[in-house]
This record gives C-alpha cells, sequence and structure tokens, in this order.
C-alpha cells in the first residue's frame, strides 16, 4: 500500500509547494514510485514540474467532481519515477459545489482509494487555506508534513493547524498522524533563522524533521524552468537538502 503524505500549512510563504515537488521528486530519484497530487488552485505544483495548466483538459477537479478516474488524468513528468494528477483553477469552485453534498469530507479518498496502492508514495500539494479541499486531503493522507519557515512569526496559525488536524482525526480519519514539521528557508548567517530552529525543536521536539532546508536560489530557478531542484542542479545544496529528506521520510516509515 502506497503511503499518502499531505503538506499542509494555511500561512502562505513557508515553501510547501516547493517541498511538495521536491520531496516527490527525490522520492522518486530513490526508485520510490511516486505520485504528486496539486490540490491547490493556484496549480504551482502542476506548473513545477513542466506543465501549463492552461493547457491541462481535466485536473483532480473533475476526479473529486465528475468521479473520472483518475488513472486517466495522470501525467508522467520528466522525473523517472514522478507522475502528476495536475490542478487547474476550476478546483476554486470545487469548495462550494461539494459544500451540500454528504460525506463532503470525504471525497478525495474515495477519488484515490482505487489508485492508492499503484504508488510507493503519494504526496498532496494542499491548497494555503484550511478550506474543504485542505479537509479533503487530510482525510485522505496518513500523515501530513508541515512545513515552518525560519523567520520572524513562524508559529503563527501553526496552533490553528494542528487544531484543524485534530478535528479531522477525532471525525473524519483517525489514522492520520504529523509525519513532521520541516524547517524550511533557513539562512545560516542570520540569528533569527538560528533562533527559530532553537523555538521549534524546544517545542516540538522529535516531531521536528533533523533535516533543515536551507535558503537556495537555484531551487527557485529551477522552479521557473519547472524542474525539480534534483534534476535542475543536482549538486546543489538545496537539492541535496531535499534528498536527505527524502532518505529521512523512508527510514522513518521502514
Amino acid at each position: 500500500m502506497g503511503k499518502i503524505i499531505a503538506i499542509a500549512n494555511q500561512k502562505g510563504g513557508v515553501g510547501k509547494t516547493t517541498t511538495a515537488i521536491n520531496i516527490a521528486a527525490s522520492l522518486a530519484v530513490l526508485e520510490h514510485k511516486t505520485l504528486l497530487i496539486d490540490a491547490d488552485p493556484q496549480a504551482n505544483a502542476t506548473s513545477g514540474v513542466g506543465f501549463e495548466p492552461k493547457s491541462i483538459d481535466a485536473s483532480i477537479y473533475e476526479c473529486i467532481i465528475d468521479n473520472i478516474d483518475p488513472r486517466t488524468i495522470i501525467k508522467e513528468t520528466e522525473t523517472p519515477n514522478l507522475f502528476l494528477l495536475p490542478a487547474h483553477i476550476d478546483l476554486v469552485g470545487a469548495e462550494i459545489e461539494i459544500i451540500n453534498i454528504p460525506q463532503r469530507e470525504q471525497m478525495m479518498r474515495k477519488c484515490l482509494e482505487p489508485i492508492k496502492d499503484e504508488y510507493d508514495y503519494i504526496i498532496i500539494d494542499c491548497s494555503p487555506s484550511l478550506g474543504l479541499i485542505t479537509v479533503n486531503s487530510l482525510t485522505a493522507a496518513n500523515s501530513v508534513i508541515i512545513p515552518v519557515q525560519c523567520q520572524y512569526f513562524a508559529l503563527e496559525g501553526l496552533g490553528k493547524l494542528l487544531n484543524t488536524i485534530k478535528i479531522v482525526q477525532s471525525r473524519f480519519n483517525q489514522e492520520l498522524d504529523i509525519e513532521g514539521i520541516l524547517l524550511t528557508m533557513f539562512d545560516s548567517r542570520t540569528r533569527i533563522s538560528k533562533q527559530v530552529v532553537d523555538e521549534v525543536k524546544t517545542h516540538f521536539q522529535t516531531m521536528v524533521f533533523d533535516t533543515i532546508i536551507s535558503t537556495n536560489t537555484r531551487i527557485s530557478e529551477a522552479q521557473s524552468y519547472g524542474r525539480p531542484i534534483i534534476m535542475h542542479d543536482a549538486a546543489s545544496s538545496g537539492a541535496i537538502n531535499y534528498m536527505n529528506l527524502a532518505r529521512e521520510i523512508i527510514e522513518r516509515n521502514s
């Protein structure tokens, strides 16, 4: 059975989509068949692995709303072992369309049920909100990774997200675990980055990944080319960070 991991934080600018793309690509490079699901209407994960969202005919939206078989929509990326279930701007309307549907929180779980055993890992890039699509993603997932940036107000909103996770655990998905808290955008030259690392590790201890993602301009550059960092510059510190994180995830799940 494939493990489904949601990447979630309702706070913007924490490296959520960057993390989803590069965890998925790194797991794939380590020879684990991986599906990246773009569950964000901005569709940045879709463009981040080389697909133009405007050219997408069908997406995760059709899977959820119209019960289309996701196998007919999944696309193969240039990264070996990495596949994409893309997003489209139409996903914005999905929350309104499903609001009166019974068991609306379970729709993504039902969508993924037929295919989850076909992959080693399924990575879901959640929307930067705590709306119905994010709740659907958490309900479908086995675990959640929470990116936290090493900047001022790093813990802002984290309590609200953890409370949402507890609600999902109690009402919809008792098996949902926190895979880990991931520190991102670490700059060794600044005191605040080091303070945030200490603060988060003091508060959350073993929940925090050992791997820390450093600020690296090559990651942003890779995204502008529609490629994961491992396919753009495998020797960069960003690629090394995400490969180490992928190995840590594999070790935690072995």
